[in-house]
């Protein structure tokens, strides 16, 4: 089969587009026409599956040809003599071997509707025609060439160039030889005719940063938890009990990796009595100090904490203790770093190309091009592969507010209006709905819960009712406006009522998570202890009765580690949690109060079964600025009540009388003043009857002694019996 020089070049170069068309057997004249690129070889011969052998020739720049007097050629090896003092050794050829992507596969990737894309590109390991090696396809539509590059081929790409599978803007190798850890990476031909070296957006596994190669790996872990999928998929969670602990994995406890975290992180879990924890970003990202939100790869969990297969093992080990995983995902931005997906195939691809639209002016990072198919699809099969791969059980989507709004962080003449002339984007939009509803529909049971800083309308409403169909939205209202409060001096904060009942005003206009999150203790904020006044009894008599707050409020509850025991610094992911400090009383307290909370919220459904119901709460006394004192009734399904009472003033208030939804005995079941935690111990001797007293439209009232910064929850002792 005769070749011009230009095609030979391009071959010889690992610069051809369809390197398949010239190397490997292709039928000529009543025989077989082989060619093979074996740069420095002294000899090569094609060995047949008899045995036999066909000398070649060497025709141009290490491409070595012979014809072989056969009508077809199924299978063959190649057999090379590097030097003439060197035994030969028989080889699999990469070009004798059909695509591994089906025309179903590429259908779906144009059309941006391969919900299971990570099973289509990346690097898989496989067997052909009984030849073990890895498969390795990549989307590149701009680019002129693409190879692959590894110890496999001595990180000689010619060795392994891509051939190009036409419209669909995908290339594909079969490397015999390859497999599992080992390292590689895509050298891709710019149209600008500018080789670069890049990690594979698909890969499943890197090296440990501050190395940047993609790593081929293969699962052999067997999943132990479908009892807890199933009963996952019969629960409501709007209806279900959510106690959420955020997590930093690399700082929770230096130096321990998934293995190590599935036994000591579970067992704090599970004795802390949280539902569920919280994990920052694992996907890989190349600057630790980035805790995460600077992700370049997004289907491979972080190396520094182990393998992904050691990553299910932590999921799994915590799904056996009823404990759920929630993982922060970042589709708003991505990094600018030069072999990641920035400028993937020489052009802008994975980013939008105009910069008023494509770049973040805030954190310096792409915003994706959620307008083209490909990548649209790229982020929602994302979002199904740590749901169906990793078995977690919700995704909390990070920076939302960021995405909604092409004028976000920009000034006039920055941004680039709609098609309708307003400043929504309507692409991102429907990638929220579509990355929602494709999560929802493929794993039942599970959590999209947005960060969103706006009043954007619908986050929580079902796309078919033109929502953006998350199942919860974090409440930034609740978080700003009482930390604002807590702020004050305890004098001034008669003044702040509102900031305390504000958010009752629109609970139900969502499904809400109050946060107390990661955000709130780093970039020089402090600790959420020190953002009280005071002294040190003072704070943390603050921090108490507002974690009280907080689980009594309407919605889910979220705390950052290190909250729950009252952490004094500032977080930094460097140092890690001040463990010691469980050895002074206020700090112990604090975390027992939170574990008591746990508790006490897990015995009492009115605390979380009717968040979303108007009718499971009322305000008893909502209005006593002057005492800066509130009280509340939460009810659950059956309509049993729970009462809360909280003083933010540096007072106690004896004869503190409220009303009461119904008379007989009442039990202090929770008094954050209690000595236990590190507080003064006022309180009322652990119950309190109700008075046939009317007062404020009830027939009932009690008179209190509520402790200074603090809360009192009270029950039924009826609910006891």
């Amino acid at each position: 089969m005769p070749l011009g020089e230009h095609e030979l070049g391009a071959t010889a170069t690992g610069s051809h587009h369809e390197p398949h068309s010239v190397l490997g057997a292709h039928e000529y004249d009543g025989a077989v026409t082989v060619r093979t690129l074996k740069p420095f070889a002294h000899e090569v011969a094609v060995v047949l599956p008899d045995g036999s052998s066909v000398a070649m020739e060497h025709e141009y720049d290490g491409i070595w040809v012979a014809v072989v007097e056969h009508a077809e050629l199924p299978a063959y090896r190649v057999r090379v003599t590097w030097s003439a003092q060197t035994e030969p050794i028989e080889l699999e050829e990469p070009y004798r071997f059909l695509p591994t992507v089906g025309e179903l596969d590429l259908h779906l990737i144009r059309e941006g509707r391969h919900e299971e894309l990570w099973q289509a590109l990346g690097a898989h390991v496989r067997t052909l025609d009984g030849v073990e090696g890895t498969s390795f396809t990549v989307w590149a539509p701009n680019a002129r060439a693409v190879q692959v590059v590894g110890a496999f081929n001595g990180w000689d790409g010619r060795l392994h160039a891509l051939r190009s599978l036409g419209a669909s803007g995908v290339w594909e190798i079969f490397a015999p030889g390859s497999g599992d850890g080992d390292t590689y990476k895509y050298r891709i031909l710019g149209a600008d005719g500018v080789w670069r070296d890049k990690a594979d957006p698909m890969a499943r596994f890197a090296e440990v940063p501050p190395a940047t190669g993609s790593v081929v790996t293969r699962s052999d872990f067997e999943w132990t938890d479908d009892h807890w999928l199933a009963t996952r998929a019969a629960h409501d969670p709007l209806t279900s009990r959510m106690s959420i602990y955020e997590v930093h994995l690399a700082s929770w406890r230096p130096g321990l990796g998934y293995r190590d975290l599935a036994t000591e992180l579970t067992d704090y879990v599970t004795e802390m009595g949280f539902t569920h924890v919280e994990f920052m970003p694992v996907a890989e990202h190349p600057f630790g100090g980035s805790w995460g939100y600077q992700v370049t790869g997004y289907y491979a969990p972080t190396s520094r904490l182990g393998t992904p297969d050691e990553l299910r093992h932590l999921i799994d080990t915590l799904h056996h203790a009823g404990i759920g995983v929630l993982l922060d995902w970042v589709p708003a931005h991505f990094p600018k770093d030069e072999w990641a997906l920035g400028r993937f195939d020489g052009t802008p691809l994975y980013e939008h190309a105009d910069p008023r639209r494509g770049e973040h002016p805030d954190w310096g990072t792409y915003i994706f091009d959620t307008g083209r198919n490909e990548v649209r699809n790229f982020l929602v099969a994302n979002a199904c592969y740590w749901l169906e791969e990793f078995h977690v059980d919700g995704l909390r989507v990070d920076a939302v507010a960021s995405m909604l709004y092409l004028d976000y962080s920009r000034e006039d003449g920055q941004w680039v209006p709609n098609r309708h002339g307003g400043r929504e984007d309507l692409e991102a939009i429907a990638f929220l709905q579509e990355a929602t509803a494709t999560a929802y529909k493929r794993a039942p049971g599970i959590m999209m819960i947005a960060e969103e800083s706006t009043s954007f309308p619908g986050v929580t409403r079902p796309t078919d009712a033109g929502g953006l169909g998350f199942g919860f939205k974090w409440n930034m209202g609740w978080m700003h406006d009482t930390l604002e409060y807590l702020g004050q001096d305890p004098i001034h904060r008669q003044y702040h009522h509102g900031e305390m009942t504000f958010s009752m005003v629109y609970q139900y206009s969502e499904n809400f998570v109050l946060p107390l999150s990661h955000d709130e203790v780093v970039h020089g904020k402090g600790s959420l202890l020190r953002k009280a006044p005071g002294d040190d009894w003072q704070q943390a008599a603050t921090l108490r009765s507002y974690l009280a707050f907080q689980w009594t409020h309407p919605g889910k509850q979220l705390v950052f580690m290190g909250i729950e025991f009252a952490q004094g610094t500032e977080w930094s992911e460097q140092a890690g949690l001040p463990w010691w400090l469980l050895e002074y009383p206020l700090h112990r307290g604090a975390q027992q109060l939170v574990k008591d909370l746990n508790a006490v919220q897990a015995e009492f459904p009115a605390l979380y079964e009717r968040d979303q119901d108007p009718g499971g709460f009322e305000w008893l006394i909502g209005n006593d600025a002057a005492h800066n004192a509130l009280s509340f009734v939460r009810r659950d399904a059956s309509g049993d009540p729970v009462v809360v009472v909280l003083n933010f003033s540096a007072e106690p208030w004896h004869e503190y009388r409220i009303p009461l939804p119904e008379g007989g005995t009442w039990l202090e079941v929770l008094n954050s003043d209690s000595p236990a935690y590190g507080g003064s111990g006022v309180g009322n001797l652990g119950r309190v009857h109700a008075e046939q007293l009317p007062l404020h439209g009830r027939e009932h009232s009690v008179r209190l002694s509520v402790p200074p910064l603090a809360a009192v929850i009270l029950a039924p002792e009826r609910l006891r019996d």
